[in-house]
Parts: structure tokens; C-alpha cells; sequence
């Protein structure tokens, strides 16, 4: 069976689920969030099944401290930044007149430039030996697993790393602790469950009693976990299924999780707009200090997190906990869009807000029918 047909089997059993009342299913991927909106499985869904973008986006989460910093590394030490394409163009919350951006830093002479691997960071570094080079590694656990890696296989003496790396797992159970959750069931994210386990998710459904299913980065994927949870709600079960299993194994990648446990402490760490999460950032450990931004360039990691707001109005840490969607954030489409950013759900790929407008959705709503906040 082709990937099309597939999806459209899919789509037939799921209409043909006995739908007794509205069912929130919260994605926690911007993957699956991409792949949602342009492939249009939103819409064609039965109505009584609403698809919620949650906290999948590790560019929007990413602390103003760390960005700040960042910038001041570029323009006050002039070493050489290197992050991911996305990080650059993140705005923080200043006057217009001042830097706001590693983009806009570059774009008054700092040395700043984008980088698409931990592997290109490497080969920047040694090949310029006489220059200081930093990379601002933001990430979740399938970014922050290579970083380790880099480290661990050995970097040139003239690199170091800003780390602003981020698990994916305590967020989500931050809002199902908090009494909070506004969905019925989980798709959990592939890519971290190929890291770190499917049966990471487990808890979910056993501690949490809300059905979950890990899910790949297909339209068919998608629907399979779509069919599976909305199933165990109406049948009263509640389990995890793993529709990604050809990636996505039980217990994950083991060299992997040895070489982030072996690189890699598990600390509390802020999330923009939503403050400290435990245990739900990972820093560098002591034998590879040497390599740490944080004490080579003696960064306060506290500096700035009392002043981490998001501009005026902006609304983006609602949309990352899956409160409200993006076109209800009161900047949505109102000063605030893929060209001019406000909000850094706006900027990356994998941010609601710019997957919604890169979609089509050109409008704010702030009265939506379909609202997740109430």
C-alpha cells in the first residue's frame, strides 16, 4: 500500500470512529506541525477532532539570557558565533535602536554565521585556528546528542560552546502536573522518542491517564497516531503505541543517551516566556569545561532571566503550551510576521506561528470557535 492510500484509509477509519464529543489531541513536534498544516490534516479531520500544536519548537523556547549573551559574545568579545540558520534572525525584547538579533549584530560587523551541523562547526574552527569561535547550540535532545558527540570525539582548542539545550519530556509533564493540560490525548514527537525511547512517553498514559502514541513525520504516520488515541479514548483504554516503529525503537538510541549522559548534566533550565522547568535542560559537565562558553567568556547564566519577557502583546508562550493558536496571539498578522518577526514563533521553521502564516493563514482570530484556551 502506497503512503497515499494509506492516508486516505486512515482517514476513512477515523471518520468512521464513533465521535461522541470534541477530542484535543496536543502534537509536540514542529515536524508534525509542519507536516499537519501543508498536508492539510487539520481540515480534513472530522470536526470533532481538534489537532493542537504544543511545545515543539526549541528556537521559540530559547531563554532572551542566552541570546543576549550570545550577542555580546559577537559584539562586545568579537569571537566568531556560529549557530543554526533559525537562532540568527530571534528577536529580544529592546529598543529598536539596539541590537535585538545575532542577524542584526552581523549586519553591524559582528562576526556571525550560520551553520547547518556540529561537523561544519568543527571544520570552521580548525580551519581558522588564530580566530575564537563559539557555538550557540540551541536544541532539543536530537540536536543536543550530535553536540555531545562533537565534544566527546574532540573539538580544536579555539572552540567553545554556548549550550541552551532543552529536553522535551519534563515540559509536558510540567503541563500535565499542573492541572492545566487542554487535551485529551498525546502525539508524542518521533524524533526524540529515536533518541531517547518510546517508552519515555509511557508515563503519559500510566501516570497520567491520557492515551498517547508516538508518531513519525508522514501524513499516514500522523493519522495512525491520530486513529490509535482517539480510539483508546472512545474504547476507555489508555496506553502507548508507538506508530514509528521502523525509527522510533522502545528503548531508543543507547550510544546515544550514553554519550549526552557521559557530555551532558541534567539541569533546571528557563523557557522563554514560561520560566524554570526542572530538570528539563542539559549543561555541560565538568570534564569538558574547558570547552564551556559559560566559563571560558565568564557568562552570568542568571543575567537577564528577570527581564525574559516576550514583547508587548506577544503571546507566544500561550501558543507554545497549546492555550490558544497562533492567529490568536493579538500580534499575529498585526505587525508581526515572517519578514518582521516580533515573536519567536515567528521565525523558525518549526514555530507554530510561522508554519500557520507559511500555510496560509494570513488573519488573527482572536475569536475562533475552535479556541483551545477555553
Amino acid at each position: 500500500m502506497d503512503t497515499l492510500t494509506g492516508a486516505r484509509r486512515l482517514l476513512e477509519d477515523i471518520a468512521s470512529l464513533p465521535l461522541q464529543r470534541r477530542l484535543r489531541l496536543m502534537n509536540v513536534c514542529g515536524g508534525h506541525e509542519r507536516t499537519i498544516t501543508m498536508a492539510g490534516v487539520r481540515t480534513a479531520l472530522p470536526d470533532l477532532l481538534e489537532l493542537i500544536p504544543g511545545p515543539g519548537c526549541p528556537v521559540c523556547v530559547c531563554p532572551e539570557e542566552d541570546i543576549r549573551a550570545a550577542i555580546a559574545l559577537a559584539v562586545e568579545r568579537r569571537v566568531t558565533v556560529l549557530a543554526f540558520g533559525d537562532m540568527l534572525r530571534v528577536p529580544v525584547n529592546g529598543p529598536r535602536d539596539t541590537v535585538r538579533s545575532l542577524a542584526q549584530a552581523r549586519a553591524a560587523g559582528a562576526r556571525v554565521e550560520a551553520v547547518a551541523s556540529p561537523q561544519e562547526v568543527v571544520r570552521r574552527a580548525a580551519h581558522a585556528p588564530h580566530e575564537q569561535f563559539v557555538f550557540f547550540a540551541a536544541g532539543f535532545e536530537t540536536t543536543t546528542a550530535p553536540v555531545a558527540a562533537m565534544l566527546r570525539e574532540g573539538v580544536p582548542e579555539n572552540l567553545a560552546v554556548l549550550l541552551s539545550g532543552r529536553r522535551t519530556w519534563p515540559a509536558v509533564e510540567m503541563l500535565l502536573r499542573s492541572g492545566e493540560a487542554r487535551f485529551d490525548a498525546l502525539i508524542a514527537p518521533g524524533h526524540v522518542a529515536t533518541i531517547m525511547g518510546a517508552d519515555e512517553w509511557e508515563l503519559v498514559a500510566s501516570r497520567y491517564g491520557i492515551p498517547v502514541a508516538v508518531a513519525g513525520f508522514t501524513a499516514e504516520s500522523l493519522l495512525a497516531a491520530v486513529y490509535a488515541v482517539t480510539q483508546q479514548v472512545i474504547e476507555g483504554l489508555c496506553r502507548l503505541e508507538n506508530c514509528y516503529p521502523e525509527v522510533a525503537r522502545s528503548h531508543g538510541n543507547r550510544h546515544a543517551q550514553h554519550v549526552l549522559a557521559e557530555v551532558m548534566a541534567v539541569t533546571d533550565a528557563n523557557w522563554r516566556g514560561i520560566g524554570v522547568i526542572p530538570n528539563s535542560g542539559f549543561a555541560l559537565r565538568e570534564g569538558w569545561r574547558a570547552h564551556d562558553a559559560r566559563y571560558r567568556y565568564q557568562i552570568d547564566s542568571a543575567a537577564g532571566m528577570a527581564c525574559d519577557q516576550m514583547p508587548p502583546g506577544c503571546a507566544c508562550a500561550q501558543v507554545v503550551l497549546g492555550r490558544i493558536y497562533p492567529n490568536q496571539c493579538p500580534l499575529y498578522a498585526k505587525g508581526c510576521d515572517p519578514a518582521t518577526p516580533l515573536g519567536p514563533c515567528m521565525v523558525s521553521d518549526e514555530g507554530a506561528c510561522r508554519i500557520w502564516w507559511s500555510g496560509g493563514v494570513r488573519r488573527s482570530d482572536q475569536t475562533a470557535k475552535r479556541s483551545v484556551s477555553v
